[in-house]
């Protein structure tokens, strides 16, 4: 394998010159604590046109080795691969990485080394660069200047350290099965039904198995993946392999000798009947959850635009239906553009969620001063000042009006998730982009449809109340809860740039619960206790009514201290993304989230996202 690659090299001169991968190591921590660990980073950067090779490079490369000089105490753990991809050159398979890459490691530090020890740490990298027509060994010297500390850990750095993690393989929780067959390999992958697989393809770490460069075909069996391929070599006994999924994920599987289930349905074919399926379902699930929204309280500070847009059309029907077709289109446009932004910011390694807008400063205090703004003009201070032909951006009606309106609609009503919009937005984390974003576009499409459809029936449209000057006085009404609106986004735009804020999510697990880590809920897990996990955000009003109606109610408390109930609360506020993971898992981007681990549960349950007294007394009580 690396013989080929090695013969090449002889035709390439050696020199003394820049190299064309830059390395350079990076640590998330500079100050790690004694007894604890530290990521360190090897980040890569290729030349246009050149490219580095994964762990196993294939047929014709090799992967990077170093020889570390680390400090007394100091230990580092074996380099961790992001998903690289195929690239087939004269017949030959190679599995590279053409862009910025990272590897990763751990840095543990002993107990015994004393604070302010010099642990800096040096190693001697060896690297294959190659093009499509020739490849040259590289060498570099590396290090980072550690000391022993408290660990602490900057927001920069994290934020860059989570974007290289979410680029690394996740570990499949079960092993896979492979066996020989004549002359091909077949492996057998446990992968639920609706897992995307846009262009799949199976890296192996193990040697002297396959031929690389031979096609791979994949079918679907029930809940397995398999595929199949040609035989090379004569390794024998476990496995270890990578599975590449879609939008750059992939799988890490361990796979044991064992006999491997009938080839399925070609994926392809299966993929798109999965793919379908999901898509419809989720979008169903949005356009139903973006309905319901309506009646939660995410939705009451913007009811007022809305009742006075509904009010405005005076029962002409030909204004009715302009004003209804484009405050629809303004809750979509909005919902797609939000989605996109959100797709493209975890295409891009940054681990976000469902209303991501809402945990930056800057973007709730320009939520905020428009809040204010619409408030004012509600209660006569001031008319808005036009926009486009005479029209107002959302006071006034016609087409320019109904749009606005229903953009802010979309902007400021949908931070939250209710029922069924929870597992919609989740479908969106295993869907390719191009199925994901109209997900997000139902989600308006739901929350416009109250509107739409008084626009298009004249039966619902006759039942308003006629146009008068009643409609004055209601309008100075409707202004109290944007109002109350603008004050929660200041209180929590306060609470976002407070010094109190240094430890995330204090001010929220201080009245009924323990603050959320997965270290905490292994220990909570471990007591043998009942576990009660909650995620929730300032700006989530779902959230807020529930722990206000349920959670925080004194026969709620009492049950959960009654039976030794163990409560921990994950403060999405300002997003964070150990929080996002966890969601994740569950197969969500929003909160609320409510998870109950019953004693000795493998998995947890997943609660209605309105609770009641009576389900968590029960649950308690159970």
């Amino acid at each position: 394998m690396a013989l080929l690659a090695l013969a090449a090299l002889a035709l390439v001169p050696s020199r003394a010159a820049a190299p064309h991968i830059a390395a350079k190591l990076v640590a998330e921590s500079p100050i790690p604590a004694p007894g604890g660990t530290t990521a360190i980073a090897l980040t890569m950067a290729p030349e246009q046109g050149w490219h580095g090779y994964w762990l196993n490079g294939g047929d014709a490369g090799f992967g990077l080795q170093i020889e570390w000089n680390a400090p007394e105490g100091v230990t580092v753990t074996p380099l961790r691969y992001p998903v690289p991809e195929p690239l087939i050159l004269f017949g030959m398979m190679n599995h590279v990485y053409e862009h910025p890459y990272a590897l990763l490691a751990d840095v543990r530090v002993a107990k015994s080394v004393a604070p302010g020890t010099d642990l800096t740490l040096t190693g001697i990298a060896n690297w294959l660069a190659c093009t499509d027509k020739v490849c040259v060994p590289e060498k570099a010297v590396i290090s980072v200047a550690l000391k022993a500390g408290d660990g602490t850990i900057g927001e920069a750095e994290r934020a860059r350290f989570d974007a290289w993690r979410a680029k690394l393989p996740q570990p499949l929780d079960r092993a896979g099965a492979w066996e020989r067959k004549d002359d091909m390999i077949r492996f057998g992958v446990p992968l639920p039904e609706g897992t995307a697989l846009d262009t799949p393809h199976l890296f192996l770490e193990t040697q002297n198995l396959v031929d690389y460069p031979a096609a791979q075909t994949f079918s679907r069996n029930g809940d397995w993946i398999i595929v199949e391929t040609k035989a090379k070599g004569d390794a024998a006994g476990p496995v270890q392999g990578l599975l590449k999924l879609s939008d750059g994920r992939g799988l890490s599987v361990h796979f044991e000798p064992a006999a491997v289930r009938p080839s399925g349905t070609p994926i392809a074919a299966a993929r798109e009947a999965i793919d379908t399926g999901l898509f419809w379902t989720a979008l169903g699930g949005a356009i139903l959850g973006g309905l319901i929204l309506n009646l939660m309280p995410c939705v009451f500070p913007i009811l007022s635009l809305k009742a006075l847009s509904l009010a405005r059309s005076g029962g002409d029907a030909r204004d009715a239906k302009v004003e209804a077709a484009a405050y629809t289109a303004g809750a979509i446009v909005t919902a797609l553009l939000l989605g996109g932004v959100l797709l493209a910011l975890r295409a891009a390694g940054e681990q976000v969620g469902w209303a991501f807008q809402l945990q930056h400063p800057v973007s709730v205090f320009l939520l905020m001063l428009l809040a204010i703004a619409i408030t004012l003009n509600l209660a006569g201070y001031y008319e808005l000042p036009s926009f486009g032909g005479g029209q107002t951006l959302t006071s006034q009606g016609g087409a320019a009006g109904g749009f606005w309106t229903g953009a802010l609609a979309a902007l400021v009503a949908t931070p939250c998730s209710g029922p069924l919009l929870g597992a919609a937005l989740g479908a969106t984390l295993v869907l390719p982009a191009w199925a994901a974003l109209p997900i997000f576009g139902g989600l308006g499409l739901g929350l416009a449809l109250p509107f739409l459809a008084i626009g298009f029936v004249p039966a619902l449209r006759n039942r308003l109340p006629k146009p008068g000057p009643w409609m004055a006085t209601f309008r100075k009404w409707m202004a109290l809860p944007m109002a109350l609106t603008a004050l929660a986004l200041a209180v929590l735009l306060w609470r976002q740039v407070d010094g109190g804020w240094s430890e995330r999510g204090t001010h929220a697990a201080a009245e009924s619960g323990d603050i959320f880590s997965p270290a905490a809920l292994a220990k909570a897990r471990a007591s043998g206790k009942p576990v009660f996990v909650y995620f929730t955000a300032d700006w989530c009003l779902s959230c807020k009514a529930n722990e206000a109606g349920a959670i925080n109610r004194a026969a709620v408390q009492e049950a959960f201290e009654a039976n030794g109930v163990v409560t921990l609360v994950g403060d999405w506020t300002n997003g964070d993304p150990v929080i996002t993971r966890t969601l994740a898992e569950q197969g969500r981007n929003s909160v609320p989230l409510y998870l109950w681990y019953a004693p000795g549960a493998a998995e947890p349950e997943i609660l209605s996202q309105i609770l009641t007294p009576g389900l968590l007394t029960g649950k308690a009580g159970g």
